[in-house]
């Protein structure tokens, strides 16, 4: 088993230990370090022969090892490029503020949406799992494939209600009211879902590699590859969903108080927000699900069944 998914096993066992760990995996500063000293950081850790068993005490450690989980994947061993790592998804709050209807033109809406689904396409292929294994042609032009098309779909849908509304000339206030203000958020998290089990179909469809307790590879298991991308799936969605939510239901009180008296210092009060709220649900939608996920051995394939005696197994979860 990687040393990223041991830390995790050892040190990600309740919600609050994992939102205090991506608290601090998620630091900018860790994107400013070069590949040669993750590398050595890398070496280190695997040749420590450490078994993780209880909760590391050594400060120089822990920083050894909360680089490895923002910039190593645990699958491949390879670093992942700087922007796709889980540091550089912060700056995801700049597209977010830019992609409400409410200051952009409708002709624009369809290209930002583009442009968002596929960063967070992007993240998703650099972060999900790395075991799947498909023999008729290569697995990476496959998800590319299918995040083309989950990319162009999504961004479609998530222009749909407002060009359809520019196009028709519906300015009432209840179709104000839901296509700029209710139905952002859930479409935004859906889409975002969406993208993620599209471009990590073949998880499901081929299986993921499940270990024991030793890290010993025991099978391939589609059930296990299915449970990781809907949690994937459901964490992304309620990322974004309330990212976008919570804003513009803080906005419109903000509004309706006066506080913001222009415009302008409306729509800063509103980036700020989507900032703070963004800068807060990172590490919350991260910690939902265990990044080493356990599954029971009787919710296994038959053929895992008879390959082992250990009551659960483990997997990469993904990002």
């Amino acid at each position: 088993m990687d040393a990223n998914l041991r830390f995790w096993r050892a040190e990600g066992q309740s919600f609050f230990q994992r939102f205090l760990l991506w608290a601090d995996v998620l630091d900018p500063l860790l994107l400013l370090k070069s590949s040669d000293e993750i590398r050595r950081t890398r070496l280190l850790l695997q040749n420590s022969g450490k078994t993780l068993s209880e909760p590391i005490q050594n400060d120089q450690t822990k920083r050894a090892f909360l680089l490895s989980l923002s910039s190593v994947h645990p699958d491949t061993d390879k670093i992942i490029p700087v922007l796709f790592r889980p540091p550089g998804k912060f700056p995801l709050r700049e597209v977010l503020c830019i992609l409400n209807p409410k200051f952009i033109f409708a002709y624009n809406l369809s290209f930002l949406q583009f442009v968002f689904h596929a960063y967070t396409t992007g993240f998703t292929l650099f972060n999900g799992n790395g075991t799947v294994k498909v023999e008729e042609y290569p697995l990476q032009q496959q998800q590319i494939f299918y995040g083309l098309g989950a990319i162009s779909y999504a961004a479609c849908i998530g222009a749909l209600p407002l060009l359809f509304m520019n196009r028709y000339t519906l300015k009432s206030s209840v179709t104000q009211l839901v296509v700029k203000k209710l139905l952002p958020a859930p479409l935004l998290g859906l889409m975002s879902a969406f993208t993620v089990a599209v471009v990590r179909s073949p998880e499901f469809e081929n299986g993921i590699e499940v270990m024991d307790r030793n890290g010993k590879v025991v099978g391939v298991s589609q059930k296990a590859g299915e449970k990781a991308v809907k949690e994937t799936a459901l964490s992304r969605a309620v990322l974004f969903g309330t990212t976008f939510f919570l804003p513009a239901l803080l906005t419109y009180f903000v509004e309706r108080a006066k506080f913001a008296k222009t415009p302008r210092a409306l729509a800063s009060v509103r980036m700020f927000m989507i900032t703070s709220v963004l800068a807060g649900m990172l590490p919350v939608s991260l910690s939902m699900f265990p990044q080493c996920g356990e599954i029971k051995r009787t919710d296994l394939e038959p053929e895992i069944l008879s390959s082992t005696e250990e009551t659960e197994l483990f997997y990469n979860r993904g990002i």
